[in-house]
């Protein structure tokens, strides 16, 4: 998930599986690209490939993955780097106290 190239390929599978060049297109990437990072998700259980002829169709391994994905993406807080943190404690946004 800390590649952004396959956090944006599990969010184009949150709504419905998807193929490969379909992917490749949807996302302004190449195939070849595509079907590494689709290869790597599905080691790591988190999409299934299921071949339809001579395609093969990826969607998310599990419904339970889709709703924890979405309720991280609506927990996810936009941060303005520039801006101080609010709380007078806090070294969040202090230069070089990032932990």
């Amino acid at each position: 998930m800390a590649d952004p190239s396959r956090s944006r390929i599990l969010l184009a599978l949150l709504d419905a599986p998807g193929y490969p060049a379909q992917l490749s297109r949807r996302l302004g990437m190449t195939r070849t690209n595509v079907s590494n990072h689709l290869a790597c998700l599905r080691g790591c259980g988190l999409v299934v490939a299921v071949p339809e002829g001579r395609q093969t169709r990826y969607e998310i391994a599990d419904p339970h993955l889709t709703v924890g994905i979405r309720a991280l993406m609506d927990a996810v807080v936009a941060v303005d780097e520039g801006s101080l943190c609010v709380d007078p404690d806090c070294v969040c946004c202090v230069p070089g106290a990032r932990s």
